[in-house]
């Protein structure tokens, strides 16, 4: 699905606009991206939880020419499903 389509399917299902729907989803990534910024976590029971979690640093290779590079430590990203979600995935 792309954020068009997330859009037009907030703005059906909640028989709004799909102006409101996209300030809506707008302000739950700008709210996401900034606690996760700052090192937060959100939940969303029964959907699954957003974090950041730090990489250390390590060696690569680069795979056209074969040489060791060092890649520096940094933080990503990282969502984890929910017992609901990953129930109705499965299909249970």
């Amino acid at each position: 699905m792309t954020r068009e389509e997330i859009i037009a399917k907030m703005a059906e299902d909640a028989e709004t606009t799909k102006v409101s729907a996209r300030a809506a989803l707008d302000s739950f990534l700008s709210s996401v991206t900034k606690t996760l910024k700052k090192g937060g976590r959100v939940s969303l029971v029964g959907f699954g939880t957003f974090s950041v979690s730090k990489r250390g640093a390590r060696t690569g290779r680069n795979p056209q020419t074969g040489a060791t590079i060092n890649i520096p430590a940094r933080k990503v990203a990282k969502f984890k499903a929910g017992k609901g979600l990953s129930d109705t995935v499965n299909g249970k």
